[in-house]
């Protein structure tokens, strides 16, 4: 199991330097030049699709600018050969008060229809991800997101399954069991957000489940951390005792 850590790229030494597998950047704060990503370990993924001034839900969406960035974004993607792509930006995806929630859908339908028109043949999967309430008013959970990919129906279009969120959100862990033919992703956490190994998150549970469904794609640690140069690290070594195999 490969095993990364969402990073800038300015911090992608420590990443290596805490044993990590690969880095996953933000794909909104790079310049598209695939020559500027200069980083001492692959880049396996990207998460923050979208810029923070775009909108794939409500009257402002524009689709001239959406296939522009989505075209650039697949050509970055794959030159680096990266394998997934991670789509939460909750401010792009989610239902202005007073909009209709049929029409939001069938826009978020469409936006992911245009992702998988570009990553065709890139060699990268965007893995939609669902986020707690807290944060966005639509996809909550592993069920709804995988609901929105069957929808979709075109193979470039699965779903991630993010531990902080599913516990915030009180999604049983089974949901992993249920929906693992569309699962292509993980992000890793522990309580109050905070690095792996550091709170009660049932990660015997979770892995089980996941060594249960022959789960075979990548997994990041999205969290907050105080100390780099000791919490990354305490969390690789965490990590790495409850799945050692590094295949």
């Amino acid at each position: 199991m490969k095993i990364g850590w969402c990073a800038a790229l300015k911090d992608a030494g420590l990443v290596e330097q805490a044993g990590y597998d690969y880095i996953e950047l933000p794909l909104a704060a790079q310049d598209f030049d695939s020559r500027a990503i200069d980083s001492p370990l692959p880049v396996g993924a990207f998460n923050y699709f979208f810029p923070q001034d775009m909108r794939i839900v409500g009257p402002d969406v524009d689709e001239a600018r959406l296939d522009g960035y989505l075209a650039r974004a697949a050509e970055l993607m794959a030159s680096v050969g990266a394998r997934v792509a991670v789509m939460g930006s909750a401010w792009a995806r989610n239902v202005p008060a007073g909009f209709d929630r049929a029409h939001a859908e069938q826009q978020i339908l469409r936006a992911l229809d245009r992702c998988a028109d570009r990553l065709k043949s890139t060699g990268v999967t965007l893995a939609i991800e669902p986020l707690c309430r807290q944060e966005s008013n639509i996809i909550n959970s592993v069920a709804e997101g995988v609901a929105f990919a069957r929808r979709v129906n075109r193979p470039e279009i699965r779903v991630l399954a993010d531990f902080f969120h599913m516990d915030e959100e009180n999604e049983p862990l089974e949901t992993l069991r249920a929906n693992r033919d569309w699962i292509a992703h993980i992000h890793l956490a522990d309580t109050a957000r905070r690095n792996p190994g550091t709170g009660g998150y049932d990660y015997d549970r979770f892995f089980g489940l996941l060594k249960e469904i022959n789960y075979r794609g990548m997994m990041s640690v999205e969290c907050r951390i105080n100390d780099p140069a000791v919490d990354m690290p305490h969390s690789q070594a965490f990590l790495r005792r409850h799945w050692p195999d590094r295949s």
